[in-house]
C-alpha cells in the first residue's frame, strides 16, 4: 500500500507547525466534524489510532472483567487485543467465505449469557451486513461496535459504512485510503458517549486543554475518572483534512482497478477474488484472492513466484486465534477463517498501480495455473 500524500498535505502540516498550535486543537475539531459528516455520524472523536478507538468504545460501554466480547479471529490482532485491554474475554467467531465478515449465524453460534458486546469488522473495506447484525444485536440485548478501520469510502445499504452505528472505530494508518500517518476516530450519534469519549482520550479532564488555553479567565480543571492519553495532534488533523478531499477520487480509482483485476482473473480457474456484497460496495482497501484447490499451486508458492517477478503481494488477513498471544484460548472450530488465512493472498492495489503493473501480476498468476 502506497499512501497518496503530496504537496497539499505537506503544506497543511507546515501551516499547522507555523501556527504554534501543534497539539490537539482547532484542526482536530474541524477534522472531527468533517469526518463525522462524511460517514453520516452525529459526532466524531479523534484519537491516536483505531486500536485506541476500539479500547475507548468498550470503556464507554462499561465492558470489563467477567464479560465476553465476540470478535472475528479473521482480523488484525488489534480487534481482539482491545477486548483484553478492558479485562474482558475475546470469543472468536467464524466468518463468511465471500466477505470475510461475521454473520448473524456465526455470532449466534458462540454467543453465551456472558456476551456483552460484538465487534463486527468491515474487513478489508468489505462492509458486513449491518442491517442484519444490528437487528440481531438489539434482539439479543448486546452492544455492537463496528471496527471500520478499513472502511472509509465503503457503503452498506446505500449509506456510508458506519452510518447509524452505535459506536464505530476508524483507522488513518498509512495502509488506509485516508491517512494521517497514525491516528483514528470514534464516531457515534450519542452526545453523552461523545462527551465521555473526549474526556477519556485526555486523562479524564472535564475541560479540554484547547478549551482551557482559549479561555480569557483561569480554568481549574478536574479529573473525573482514570483515563488515557489518546489524543490526535493538529499536524495529523491538518493532513487528514486534505485527505478527506481526496477520498472519493481514491475510491473511484480503486474500484476501477479492482474491476480490471476481476476481468483479467475471470479466465483463470481456481482463483476467487473478493467482490462487493449484494447489500453494499467496498472501497477495495485490500484486494484479496482465495486460491481454490483446482488452481493446483499453494498460496505460499504463489507468493514466492510473485516475489521473484518483483511483485510485492502479501499473505491473506491473519487469524488471531492462531497467534501465540492467544494460545491460552480454546476456540471452537473456525474452518472458514483458517481456510481464508491459509489460502488467500492480497494483490497490489494502490493509486500508483498502472495497467502494465496489473498485467504483470496477472501474468504470473496465469503462468502458474499452467
Amino acid at each position: 500500500m502506497i499512501p497518496r500524500l503530496g504537496e497539499e498535505e505537506a503544506q497543511a502540516a507546515a501551516d499547522a507547525v507555523r501556527s504554534g498550535w501543534v497539539a490537539q486543537g482547532p484542526r482536530v475539531a474541524r477534522f472531527e466534524q468533517e469526518f463525522a459528516a462524511l460517514v453520516g455520524a452525529g459526532h466524531g472523536v479523534a484519537v491516536s489510532s483505531c486500536t485506541t478507538a476500539l479500547h475507548l468504545a468498550l470503556v464507554v460501554l462499561d465492558v470489563g472483567p467477567g464479560d465476553e466480547v465476540i470478535v472475528p479471529s479473521f482480523s488484525f490482532i488489534a480487534t481482539a487485543n482491545a477486548v483484553r485491554y478492558v479485562g474482558a474475554t475475546p470469543v472468536f467467531a467464524d466468518v463468511d467465505l465471500g466477505t470475510g465478515n461475521l454473520t448473524v449465524d456465526t455470532v449466534d453460534a458462540v454467543r453465551t449469557p456472558r456476551t456483552r458486546a460484538v465487534i463486527g469488522v468491515h474487513q478489508g473495506g468489505v462492509p458486513f451486513d449491518v442491517a442484519a447484525l444490528r437487528e440481531a444485536a438489539g434482539r439479543w440485548g448486546v452492544a455492537l461496535v463496528e471496527d471500520a478501520a478499513c472502511a472509509a469510502g465503503s457503503t452498506a445499504y446505500g449509506r456510508p459504512a458506519g452510518a447509524g452505528a452505535a459506536l464505530a472505530a476508524w483507522s488513518f494508518h498509512p495502509r488506509k485510503l485516508l491517512t494521517t500517518g497514525e491516528g483514528g476516530m470514534v464516531t457515534t450519534d450519542d452526545p453523552a458517549w461523545a462527551a465521555r469519549l473526549r474526556r477519556l482520550r485526555e486523562h479524564g479532564m472535564n475541560v479540554s486543554a484547547a478549551e482551557r488555553h482559549a479561555s480569557a479567565q483561569p480554568v481549574l480543571e478536574s479529573y473525573l475518572e482514570t483515563a488515557f492519553n489518546y489524543r490526535m495532534t493538529d499536524i495529523q488533523a491538518a493532513v487528514g483534512l486534505v485527505q478527506l478531499g481526496r477520498l472519493a477520487e481514491l475510491v473511484a480509482q480503486r474500484r476501477a482497478l479492482a474491476a480490471r483485476y476481476h476481468d483479467l482473473l475471470a479466465t483463470i480457474e481456481g482463483l476467487v477474488p473478493v467482490r462487493d456484497p449484494e447489500y453494499g460496495e467496498t472501497n477495495f482497501q485490500s484486494f484479496w484472492v482465495l486460491i481454490d484447490p483446482e488452481y493446483g499451486v499453494s498460496r505460499d508458492e504463489v507468493l514466492a513466484e510473485l516475489a521473484v517477478a518483483g511483485v510485492s503481494a502479501r499473505r491473506g488477513i491473519m487469524a488471531a486465534h492462531l497467534e501465540p498471544a492467544y494460545a491460552d484460548l480454546a476456540p471452537g472450530p473456525l474452518p472458514v477463517t483458517e481456510r481464508l488465512t491459509r489460502d488467500s493472498l492480497i494483490l497490489p492495489l494502490h493509486h500508483a498501480l498502472t495497467e502494465d503493473d496489473q498485467d504483470r501480476v496477472v501474468g504470473v498468476l496465469r503462468k502458474l495455473a499452467g
